[in-house]
């Protein structure tokens, strides 16, 4: 999707590098015993005596569910194939051997227990959360369409001035509000390629190209912790705390902002702090100079009329009565109807981010939809588990896997069964601040993974410019990381304690 970007040759030799290495001969017998390791382990699984697993009352669909949860987990983390391929094979296996739709002599209910609905694996594409996806993705092309972004970079930059080290601080918080609504990938391209003629300016020897250069990545992983949709992990941690048949927890999107808007701007400020000193500027004036205009015809006004109606209303949903999954598709409807978006357009959307979280939700529908999620709450004493002993586990899991694979399909994986543990334990949780200071929790340790080049896209971008030694990056990556994790399970423990959350 991202050709329509500016900076889009970085995003391309990204991708290429990812897909060379993956697809390199040397590495062709690796990926061909790591697959033959994962259906080793699905097949063993999945033919197991039902009693080999202590959970009681074990149906053989479930069963057949935990194998293809764990050819999930090995897929996703071994990375055998790219994400969504994994995410559309659970989808497969789901609607093949789990379901009212399967092979007929391997989905008899009576001989296998209760079989998942074919019509309800297929929705989990169509879930209200997809919806959110796909609202996002619209704004963000429209606004590259039209020119708006780069117009908007240039108003907002304009104030702070020559100053270097405020140059570097406008940045950060440009890039960060951006991500908030933009893909953090396309938001790293862009404004590194807006950086371009920055790097020029400042001298080879000094240490001030390095701090532009990290600026980007930081800020676009750091800014989508503060909207729903700002980062994939977000919006899968809201699906589960809003499932009407699950927690049903009725987080808002202004809600969201509402409390996590304020520890994105901290985690900006304390990051340019960081960066300045730790790679100080020697000289201390640069010229900006972006390029780019934008439109001034009637689709750009639409653009900006709509963009912020879209916003109000994500913003006022407690008030509209409008959820925020409903309002995503308000600019679709608009874009579609006045010729903004056309159906060329749609193939710009990034369906593999699409697939890659429809697969999760199929997984989590499995898991609750065949009763094997309340067979475990009802064989595993989650209850007397310790609260912080899962915070803990929930957070560092997600933050070291997030640091090598996706963090989508980290919280992929993840979400699921803690929104199965959190409901087992109940009130326990209050003690931490109940079930949101767990779950997203989880979708602020997959931000702030940011250590390795490979971590995060945007961190491999800055990679590419050769301006960042991977020392220096992991150097930044593991103190924000860190601070962003204390700072907002911190805050999160506090509002959840104070009953604000």
């Amino acid at each position: 999707m991202f050709h329509i970007y500016r900076g889009y040759e970085l995003v391309e030799s990204y991708h290429n590098m990812r897909m060379g290495r993956r697809f390199h001969p040397s590495g062709r017998f690796k990926k061909s015993v790591q697959a033959f390791f994962v259906l080793l382990v699905t097949l063993l699984l999945w033919n197991l005596p039902t009693e080999w697993y202590g959970i009681s009352g074990l149906t053989v669909v479930q069963q057949r569910i935990i194998a293809i949860f764990a050819f999930a987990t090995l897929m996703w983390v071994l990375e055998v194939v790219s994400s969504w391929a994994t995410s559309v094979a659970i989808i497969g296996m789901l609607l093949l051997f789990c379901s009212d739709s399967g092979i007929k002599w391997m989905c008899d209910a009576d001989q296998v227990g209760t079989l998942l609905s074919y019509k309800s694996v297929m929705a989990t594409f169509a879930d209200p959360v997809i919806m959110l996806f796909i609202g996002g993705f619209i704004l963000a092309i429209a606004a590259t369409k039209t020119g708006l972004d780069a117009q908007l970079a240039k108003v907002l930059l304009k104030p702070f001035g020559t100053r270097s080290e405020n140059v570097l601080l406008g940045f950060i918080l440009i890039t960060g509000l951006f991500s908030m609504f933009v893909s953090n990938t396309a938001t790293a391209a862009m404004m590194l390629t807006f950086l371009t003629p920055v790097f020029r300016q400042l001298p080879p020897e000094g240490k001030g190209r390095i701090a532009m250069a990290l600026s980007i990545p930081l800020a676009a992983n750091l800014g989508g912790m503060g909207t729903p949709i700002g980062t994939p992990p977000n919006t899968i941690a809201l699906k589960y705390l809003n499932d009407p048949d699950g927690l049903n927890m009725q987080l808002g999107f202004g809600e969201w902002m509402l409390f996590m808007t304020p520890l994105v701007i901290l985690l900006l400020l304390v990051g340019w702090w960081l960066l300045k000193t730790l790679f100080p500027f020697s000289q201390k004036t640069v010229v900006l100079e972006i390029e780019g205009e934008m439109k001034r015809d009637a689709h750009t006004y639409i653009v900006i009329a709509t963009f912020f109606l879209t916003v109000a209303l994500w913003l006022l949903d407690s008030v509209t009565g409008i959820n925020s999954y409903t309002v995503a598709l308000v600019p679709f409807v608009i874009f579609a109807l006045t010729g903004v978006i056309t159906k060329r357009d749609l193939e710009q959307i990034n369906w593999s981010v699409i697939w890659m979280v429809a697969g999760g939700f199929a997984l989590g529908y499995g898991l609750n939809a065949s009763g094997l999620a309340a067979n475990a709450v009802a064989s595993i004493p989650f209850a007397h588990f310790s609260p912080l002993l899962i915070l803990l586990l929930g957070g560092i899991i997600c933050y070291l896997l997030s640091n090598f694979i996706s963090n989508s399909a980290t919280a992929a994986l993840l979400m699921p069964i803690l929104a199965v543990v959190c409901s087992a334990m109940g009130s326990k949780l209050d003690a931490i601040g109940g079930t949101p200071t767990v779950l997203i929790g989880v979708a602020v340790a997959a931000s702030s993974a940011m250590v390795l080049p490979i971590s995060t896209p945007p961190n491999a971008l800055a990679y590419a410019t050769n301006l960042v030694q991977q020392r220096d990056m992991s150097k930044m990556g593991l103190i924000m990381g860190l601070l962003a994790m204390l700072l907002g399970y911190a805050m999160l423990y506090l509002l959840g304690t104070l009953h604000l959350l």
